[in-house]
This record gives C-alpha cells, sequence and structure tokens, in this order.
C-alpha cells in the first residue's frame, strides 16, 4: 500500500510541477556552472549505496561531506543556492528517486555514504530496513538540529509506529515545517 501511495503522489506532485522543476533548472544553470542536478550517494534500504538527485545548490569543487562539517558552508553556496535550500526546493528531483523505488515520501533521510556513524547505529537500531524519505519523523522533530543519537532514536521511533495515518501525519507536519521553514541551519 506505501508504495502504491508513493506512486500515485510522485506522479500527481511531478505533474504539478514540472514546470517549476523546468524553471529551478534553468535558474541553476544561468547562474552558476554546472549541472543543475547534484547526484549524491546516499545510503538506502539494507545499506545499500543508491544516486540520490538534488537541485545543486553548493558550487561545482564543493567537498562531498554533510554540510554542517563544512568550516563555512556559505562561501559554497551557488547564488541561488541558499533560496533553494531554505524552501526546501532543492529536495524536489528526489520525487524521481520516489518513483523509481529508491526512495519514499515518509521515511528516515538517507545518510551520506561516508556518515559512518549514523549508518552504525542505524544498522544497530534496524533502522536500515526501512526505504529512506524525503521526509520522515526526525525531520519534522529537529531536522538539522538533532544530534545523531536523537536522530536515530527519532527514526527507530518511527519503525516501531509506521502506518499510513502517521505518514500523513509527518507529510503534513513536513509542510507546515517547509512554510514556515522551521528548523533549517543551512
Amino acid at each position: 500500500m506505501k508504495r502504491l501511495f508513493d506512486l500515485l503522489l510522485g506522479v500527481a506532485i511531478l505533474m504539478l510541477l514540472l514546470v517549476l522543476i523546468l524553471l529551478i533548472a534553468i535558474a541553476i544553470r544561468l547562474t552558476s556552472k554546472g549541472p543543475a542536478l547534484y547526484w549524491s550517494d546516499r545510503v538506502g534500504s539494507n545499506n545499500k549505496i543508491f544516486k540520490m538527485p538534488k537541485f545543486r545548490s553548493m558550487l561545482i569543487g564543493t567537498p562531498a561531506v554533510a554540510t554542517h562539517l563544512l568550516d563555512n558552508p556559505d562561501a559554497y553556496l551557488s547564488p541561488i543556492g541558499d533560496f533553494l535550500r531554505r524552501s526546501s526546493l532543492d529536495e524536489l528531483p528526489q520525487l524521481f528517486s520516489v518513483l523509481k523505488g529508491d526512495m519514499s515520501f515518509v521515511g528516515p533521510r538517507p545518510a551520506l555514504f561516508n556518515q559512518d556513524d549514523l549508518i552504525a547505529i542505524r544498522t544497530e537500531k534496524g533502522v536500515d530496513k526501512l526505504l529512506p524519505g524525503i521526509t520522515g519523523w526526525a525531520q519534522v522533530n529537529g531536522r538539522d538540529e538533532l544530534s545523531i543519537p536523537n536522530k536515530v532514536a527519532l527514526d527507530a521511533e518511527y519503525l516501531n509506529r509506521q502506518s499510513f495515518w502517521f505518514d500523513m501525519k509527518i507529510l503534513w507536519m513536513t509542510f507546515l515545517r517547509v512554510l514556515n521553514r522551521d528548523d533549517v541551519s543551512h
């Protein structure tokens, strides 16, 4: 049922936002060198690596680490990168990962391939069995501000509480947080 929901919602959103997606891609290409999409190696279900697309918000040559690990993240932002991140529009290409089956709308955010500490704790708690999501319980309860142990605790709570209605609650909370730009530090 969750996969069918992901497919139906993914196609509907893609159809609604196709023009916006194309305009963002053009704006990225016009304001900085390089492709509009950035393909990030991420950890999916059962710790399998997959390529996750995002709109490129950073300059070409930015180190492939979590943004909070950069000395001065703002120095790496493209001219429209801050806007893309704060509005969460950089996440739109992940719709293709949902349609492909690498991701779901709701689940733990996919770790970067080199976030060994996060991957290890998620594996220990069984969270690695879940399909990663565009949003998740940890995202709506702190997003960038959570420590890794707190993030995994919320991911494990999601693992134990997952249901269609819990996913609907998380999607609604995500919509409100994005609208209010809550808990976005970069």
